[in-house]
């Protein structure tokens, strides 16, 4: 079961999250979300355990959780969606404004 766990401390590191959940020995994947441009972390991330029964205990014991001050939410991953190849707005005129014709 993939989990969200959202709200984090930015000061929080992936071995501090892989601290977190330790209680819980089917973790199979643990994923800080960091910024591209400056690495520092997004203040969330994803924690994957084997077993439905594991995520669901770690979303009971976990969710609203105080670390270093803010209240952490664990919930269920929901799927990543797929994005349309599209190249943004502008519409069918390429990002005219109000063009008259007269």
């Amino acid at each position: 079961m993939k989990l969200y766990v959202g709200n984090l401390p930015y000061a929080l590191g992936e071995e501090d999250l892989k601290e977190l959940f330790s209680e819980f020995e089917s973790i199979v994947s643990i994923q800080l979300i960091t910024d591209r441009e400056t690495g520092k972390s997004r203040g969330f991330g994803f924690v994957e355990l084997s077993s439905q029964d594991e995520g669901n205990k770690a979303i009971d014991e976990l969710n609203e959780k105080m670390v270093e001050g803010k209240a952490i939410i664990v919930n269920e991953a929901r799927p990543k969606q797929k994005r349309e190849g599209s190249f943004g707005g502008g519409g069918g005129n390429f990002g005219g404004g109000n063009k008259r014709r007269y």
